[in-house]
């Protein structure tokens, strides 16, 4: 993309925004001249322009006009504002991607020029570790272009998929939210352990990795969780009496509607 000399501002460089011009930035798709961030927070925006060597702005309309393709860093409640700003200088010249939770293709539409073309991408927080997932999908004006402009830049911190947009709420409730889910899942296998007699950070260690390593055998053999589960479950083992102990516990259950729950809220965020 870098060869194509396109020019990309983010707009809202907290967290995420940090997060996706580091790696952008390190993996080499932009080069620091063609970057512009911003922010309303005029000493961390300096910070951040010395960290990476990018423009900084808080002018989003400007940073939006000297741009080709413009992530919409904001949380949902700071979307509406954020367009009524942009809304002449973002036109079907450009490339607009938002990673607001809740926000449709359609809402984002609305604030920009008739016929630009609207990326939708929902991320969750493991991309600063470079394991994120994001699942992406585009607007009315959007072309296969658009999306794979897109798609490179969360490419950078983890793996994506495009997808319908009616699938979005539930994207969120299980890959967005579901982090927070397995921060859970891991403090508690971690609290097994010490109960069992482990010090507290190897018993953390071991359930982090543990749980990395079951996420990435899925994703290797592309083998159903269930027959991954049986390759460790032998005739009258441990793991038998453990996983006794999850279904009388009602883990399953409880997950099920963990997600349930995180998507029924996700598609009331814009209401």
């Amino acid at each position: 993309m870098s060869e194509q000399r396109t020019k990309i501002a983010i707009l809202g460089a907290g967290k995420m925004g940090t997060t996706l011009l580091e790696a952008v930035l390190g993996r080499g798709v932009w080069r620091p001249e063609e970057v512009v961030a911003t922010g309303r927070n005029e000493e961390r925006l300096a910070l951040v322009g010395e960290r990476f060597g990018v423009r900084t702005t808080t002018d989003n309309a400007a940073a939006a006009r000297a741009s080709d393709l413009v992530l919409l860093c904001m949380k949902p409640q700071n979307l509406v504002t954020l367009l009524e700003q942009t809304r002449d200088a973002l036109t079907p010249e450009h490339t607009v991607v938002s990673i607001a939770a809740g926000a449709t293709t359609m809402d984002v539409e609305a604030g920009v020029a008739e016929g630009t073309p609207v990326v939708r991408a929902m991320p969750n927080t493991p991309v600063r570790a470079g394991a994120g997932m994001t699942a992406l999908c585009g607007g009315r004006w959007a072309v296969a272009r658009n999306v794979e402009l897109a798609r490179g830049v969360f490419e950078t911190v983890g793996r994506t998929l495009v997808l319908p947009e009616n699938y979005f709420d539930a994207v969120t409730g299980l890959s967005a939210s579901g982090p927070a889910f397995l921060y859970i899942v891991i403090e508690s296998l971690a609290e097994g352990g010490v109960k069992a007699g482990l010090p507290r950070d190897v018993a953390t260690e071991l359930a982090a990795q543990t749980c990395l390593g079951a996420g990435a055998m899925v994703l290797a053999t592309g083998s159903h969780p269930a027959l991954l589960k049986d390759d460790v479950t032998t005739p009258a083992g441990c793991t038998t009496d453990g996983i006794l102990a999850i279904e009388e516990g009602g883990l399953r259950v409880t997950l099920i509607k963990a997600v349930t729950e995180a998507a029924r809220r996700a598609g009331e965020l814009m209401n």
